[in-house]
Parts: C-alpha cells; sequence; structure tokens
C-alpha cells in the first residue's frame, strides 16, 4: 500500500554530498506527487534556506522547518509557527550554557534571520539574513520570534554536547543536533520533527499509519519512529539506523530517489 505523505529529511538524506538535490531526485519526487502523495521537507533549516530546494522541486511542497517549529508554505510564502521561546527562556538558556562551553559561539534562531556572536562563524549552509551583534542576550528581548537556540563548538562532538546540555539547562527545551561538527540545536519544549509531522498530519486527516519517513541523524529519530515507516540512509548515525524499519541507499548515492522509484513501482 502506498503512503498518503512522504516525509524527508534534507542534509544527509535528500541531498547529495554537496547540498544538490540531483536531477534524478528531482524527477522522483515528482513522480510521488503525481502519484497523489503528498511530500514534505523536514528539516532544522530555516525556511529562507528551504525554499530554493522545494522550487526545484516544483509543485507546492511544503517543509517543516527549525526542527519542528515552523510550517513554511512557499507558493505563495507563508510561515505558521507551531513553536516558539520567549526571549527570557532563550537568554536563560545562552546564560546557562556558556559557562559549561566557554569556547563555543552562541546564535539565535527567529525563523526569518539568525543573529550571531562572532564566535558562532558562518555555516555550511549559505544565508544571507544573519546578523552579527555583540550582545546577543541583549537583543533578544527585541526580536519578533525565537525558534532556536544553537551553540557551535569547533571541539567538541555533537553528540557530547546534547548529553551535557540536558544534565545542566533549567528551562525545558529540546536538544539535539542535525549532525553538523560540535553544533547544539536547542527548541521549544515539544518541538520536534516528529511533533510537527504529527500535527500536519493531523490538519489533513492522515494517520502515522499512512507515512512514510527518511533520516539520518538523531533529530530525524521521532519522526522515524512515528511514521509507520522509517527508513535510514546507509550513511546515517548508528542510533537511527538501529531504530530504522528500512535502510536504504547512501545520501551520496540518490538513496531516497531509488527508494521512491521502488516505491512507487
Amino acid at each position: 500500500m502506498l503512503p498518503r505523505l512522504i516525509a524527508t529529511d534534507l542534509d544527509g538524506t535528500l541531498l547529495d554530498h554537496e547540498r544538490r538535490i540531483t536531477p534524478r531526485t528531482v524527477e522522483a519526487v515528482r513522480a510521488v506527487v503525481a502519484a497523489g502523495i503528498e511530500f514534505v521537507l523536514v528539516t532544522a533549516r530555516p525556511p529562507r534556506t528551504v525554499a530554493p530546494l522545494a522550487e526545484q522541486l516544483g509543485g507546492r511542497i511544503e517543509a517543516l522547518c527549525g526542527n519542528g517549529t515552523i510550517l513554511a508554505e512557499f507558493a505563495p510564502e507563508r510561515l505558521t509557527f507551531i513553536h516558539r521561546f520567549t526571549p527570557g527562556d532563550a537568554v536563560a538558556i545562552v546564560d546557562r550554557l556558556r559557562p559549561l562551553f566557554p569556547e563555543a559561539g552562541f546564535a539565535i534562531e527567529t525563523g526569518t534571520e539568525v543573529y550571531f556572536e562572532t564566535g558562532f562563524g558562518v555555516g555550511s549552509v549559505s544565508d544571507e539574513r544573519r546578523v552579527l551583534t555583540d550582545s546577543l542576550t541583549g537583543i533578544a528581548p527585541q526580536m519578533p520570534t525565537i525558534i532556536k537556540v544553537l551553540v557551535r563548538s569547533r571541539e567538541r562532538s555533537a553528540d557530547a554536547m546534547v548529553e551535557q546540555a540536558n544534565a545542566v539547562l533549567t528551562v525545558e527545551a529540546e536538544v539535539s543536533h542535525s549532525g553538523g561538527r560540535g553544533l547544539l540545536e536547542i527548541a521549544p519544549l515539544g518541538a520536534s520533527k516528529a511533533s510537527a509531522l504529527e500535527w500536519l498530519c493531523a490538519r489533513r486527516g492522515i494517520a502515522a499509519s499512512e507515512v512514510a519517513a527518511f533520516g539520518d541523524m538523531p533529530n530525524d529519530l521521532p519522526m522515524l519512529r512515528w511514521a509507520g515507516l522509517g527508513y535510514a540512509v546507509a550513511n546515517a548515525h548508528g542510533t537511527v539506523l538501529e531504530a530504522a524499519d528500512r535502510v536504504v541507499g547512501h545520501h551520496a548515492e540518490e538513496g531516497v530517489a531509488l527508494a521512491l522509484e521502488a516505491l512507487l513501482a
């Protein structure tokens, strides 16, 4: 039985090793949509870096962005905020984690731009809506929305940072990472790829058993477990490979595209 909705992570899953969508992947996704199956991108990225990818895929592709904090629609563009931090909670998280990660740089994502300290540096994904600030916590109360606090350390592994942060945080939050070296992502309590996908499917009358999901990193785990069928790409984090119902090809070898083709066949 074909799923009614297919959800997929982007980096390390749908995209290739150069963070691009290959022509074969575009063709496979368009075939899925033509078959009447909803196709949703589910990513830690903000909407502004997802929009060009959604345009490549064609049709009215939607995305659940910011680790389950925003529903982004691109034709026309509209953002629906599902979860957000209060400025006070975001400031408390930064203040609590700064002594724990003294070498790290911090940033705050609003959904429309990211405010960052010099020490945070430039990420691997091109983003023109970046605002450098000398006082991240000082400017936080002026931000229209806050969906994530980001911490980047070039001296630590992301897995270790998740454990350390969970041990000291006093603000209830969802702590995860999506594979970036030493990049910690902190979202509001209840925000995850799974909760956002469940929220979206409830609005569409789609059951979890009618959903297939693809992912590669720990922040994808809740989504893969929630979906009726959870796929891990061959390059996935060990915990994701263990939890997945099925394993498909490597992301650099168009593993998701091959799986979509097989699904339709």
